[in-house]
């Protein structure tokens, strides 16, 4: 059976995504200042995605996407920009947008998804 990654847990790793691509180096300091969590909450789910192989972190504290994890959370990422677009071209406000392209983004399935992109390019021409 496949391992399930929790919702909260994608929405890590979309965040080490982001700061990687933001800083080079992530700490869990820094994905708790960037969720505003708190750091034992963000201590807790590094050590689930860590026995889940989604990340590593070396010995100075910096995590690190494994390809596992990076699979998440480019998909992840890739369905939050997509939705956040849309949503705004529509006229929805961009901080609107944002939160409901984060909640869509982990409950629709691939199928669902790929159509939507495909529609979507189809249809801007892009």
């Amino acid at each position: 059976m496949k391992e399930r990654i929790l919702e909260s847990g994608e929405d890590y790793l979309e965040t080490i995504l982001i700061l990687q691509n933001r800083n080079g180096e992530v700490r869990s300091i820094d994905i708790a200042a960037e969720l505003d969590y708190s750091k034992p909450s963000v201590s807790v789910a590094m050590k689930n995605l860590r026995e889940k192989e989604c990340i590593a972190v070396d010995k100075n504290g910096f995590i690190t996407l494994t390809d596992k994890g990076r699979e998440i959370a480019e998909r992840v990422y890739e369905r939050h920009i997509l939705f956040t677009s849309w949503l705004t071209s529509m006229g929805v406000p961009e901080n609107i947008a944002a939160e409901d392209a984060c909640r869509i983004e982990h409950c629709l399935s691939n199928e669902s998804f790929e159509a939507i992109k495909k529609h979507l390019e189809e249809f801007t021409g892009n």
